[in-house]
This record gives C-alpha cells, structure tokens and sequence, in this order.
C-alpha cells in the first residue's frame, strides 16, 4: 500500500460534552425546604426528558453522574446531533435555578469517531492502482462514496444511547508527538497493525465494559475522549491496566485527568443534593 497519504479515514457521528460541576453544599444548607423543593422539582423537570433517547434512534440522550473525589461533584454528559444541539442542552441548564449552586470545574467537547485504518488502507490501494490523483476531483468523490457507505453502515456506533450502566469512567488522552516517539510519523500500516492489536484488549472485555470514543482534535486540548460504561468498577482498572502493557498505549499514549461517576437518574437528583446516594 503507497504511504503517500498517511491520514486514515474516520467516521463521525454524535457531539458529546461533557461537563464537571462543584455543588455549593453551604449555600444550599442555608435555603428553607420549600425553596430546596422547587428548585428540585424544576431540575428534574428539565433533565428527565433529557434522558431519554430520540424516536428515530439517534441519541439524544443525556445523564447524570456523582463524581467520587475531589474533582467535582456532578458530571452531565451529553449525546446530541451537533455542536448546536449540546449547547442548547448546556444553555437550557444554564437558566435553571439549580445552575446558581453549580461552579464548573471542568468541560469537555468532542464527537463519536471511527477510525477505518483497514478501510483506508484498501481504499487508498485501489485508489492508487486506477492511478487517480491524491486530493483531485475524482479521487475525493471515491472518498465521500466510501464515507458514506460507511456512515450508513454504522449509524448505530455513530449515534450510540448513552449505556445504562451504573458508572462511568471517562478521560482524555493523546497521542505522543516528540523527539524520541511521534505516533504521526508512523507509517500508516504501522500504525494499523498497533491499532489492531489494541483493539483485541478491548474486545476481550466487549461482555462487560461499553466503550465510546470520540475525537476532540481541534475541539478541546487532548485529542480525543474515553467514555467507559460497565456494572463493575473494577473492569476500568482491569481493562486500563491491560492496556497499558499494549505497544500503543505503552509506547505513545498520554493520559489526562481520569473522572469515575455513580449513574443517578433526574428523579432522584433531590436525595443526591440533600447527601443521599440513590
């Protein structure tokens, strides 16, 4: 396969942002029942028909999570259309009273991305063969066809629900590009066969971890997103842990901050405030 284009081929579909919140506990003390319980009720209002996914199967979803340790105490994630969509999701919680008691402490914005290595690979081959010109008029038609077949072919990937799991485990992470180790002057098979064998951990642990990854490459500063979902938290330590011994994260990976949250559905957003884990 010619290495001339060394950029492979993604597929994206939902924006996803996520966002970090400290709760001002004191401030929250110091208001009567009654005012506690309107603001709940307005709360709730406004996020439980955010969780749920569109009719057509797209998600628009979005949930709640109790982060555990010091780096916050809410994270809001969500899945929507485009960048549009997520910020009139964070604008519309912007205006709820809640919003008076909530301080970000981080945010995080990117969208659900495939990489096709393999197809990209037999793609620019052939592409190669029938001696079209890299970046003509041609050539870039062929691309948007393989694009788009793709696209439709996972639409589900794409546009994923937000899994039901009880805890999530996200962070970002890039690729290294300094002296010694530059993943971005690896040749394009090279990094292929890396990213197979990579993928191979994940799958091992498909049964009982769910996870999205999304690109923030000219979105936020790392390059792109983890979401792990699972009913164990422990499988993040096992999967990462794992991971970690693989060529592609041992050798050129970075890791940003890690958050781990408890699911808590907008109906109990009120036994959360007042201390109680649902």
């Amino acid at each position: 396969m010619p290495d001339t284009i060394p950029v492979p081929l993604t597929l994206e579909g939902s924006t996803v942002l996520h966002q970090m919140c400290r709760f001002d506990r004191s401030a929250w003390l110091q208001i009567d029942n009654w005012h506690r319980e309107r603001i709940v009720g307005e709360a709730m209002a406004a996020l439980q028909p955010m969780e749920t996914a569109s009719k057509d199967g797209r998600a628009i979803a979005s949930a709640l999570y109790s982060l555990v340790g010091h780096k916050g105490d809410l994270m809001l994630v969500h899945f929507r259309q485009s960048v549009e969509d997520v910020h009139r999701a964070e604008l519309a919680l912007a205006h709820i009273e809640l919003s008076g008691y909530l301080q970000s402490t981080h945010s995080y914005l990117s969208v659900v991305e495939l990489g096709l290595y393999e197809s990209s690979a037999k793609t620019y081959a052939q592409l190669a063969e029938q001696k079209l010109e890299p970046h003509s008029p041609e050539w870039q038609a062929r691309i948007r066809e393989v694009i788009e077949r793709q696209t439709s072919a996972m639409a589900p990937r794409l546009f994923p629900e937000i899994p039901p799991a009880k805890y999530i485990c996200f962070y970002p992470m890039d690729r290294r590009r300094g002296e010694a180790k530059n993943w971005y002057q690896e040749p394009m098979a090279e990094r292929q066969r890396m990213m197979h064998d990579h993928g191979m951990i994940g799958r091992r642990y498909a049964d009982s971890v769910k996870q999205i990854i999304t690109g923030s490459i000219g979105f936020d500063d790392w390059e792109w997103g983890v979401d792990l979902f699972a009913d164990d938290p422990l499988i993040f330590k096992k999967l990462i842990y794992e991971m970690r011994f693989d060529e592609v994260s041992a050798v050129y990976a970075l890791f940003g901050s890690f958050y781990v949250g408890i699911r808590v559905r907008a109906g109990d957003i009120g036994r959360l405030l007042n201390g109680e884990l649902p």
